[in-house]
């Protein structure tokens, strides 16, 4: 069976939204994402002052985020940069937004 192009559009949106959903699916990385909302960029230690956490389990949240890419990571050695992949948070902003029946255009969804 041939699938339309919309098939294919609606497909491929609706498994973008569950990959940014599976990486929003745990609290430390909601906060990671707003710490990071709030800062133009930061690195692990940063996070480690600000939750209580142990490096390798921020550094694996990290990944989380930056696999789902919401997030990048700039390897500056011996730090790696963190900040927030706008191009895709606002994807995901908008995927949401569908997904929840608000208008992208109303407050908080506009992109």
């Amino acid at each position: 069976m041939k699938r339309s192009i919309s098939t294919i559009d609606y497909l491929k949106d609706t498994e973008e939204l569950a990959r940014f959903a599976k990486a929003l699916a745990h609290p430390t990385r909601i906060k990671i994402i707003k710490y990071l909302s709030k800062q133009s960029y930061c690195h692990t230690g940063d996070l480690m002052d600000y939750l209580p956490l142990a490096q390798s389990t921020i550094s694996q949240h990290l990944k989380e985020l930056k696999e789902a890419g919401l997030i990048n990571g700039e390897i500056n050695p011996p730090k790696v940069k963190y900040c927030i992949n706008q191009e895709s948070w606002d994807k995901a902003k908008n995927l949401f937004c569908v997904f929840f029946e608000i208008n992208p255009a109303s407050k908080g969804c506009e992109l």
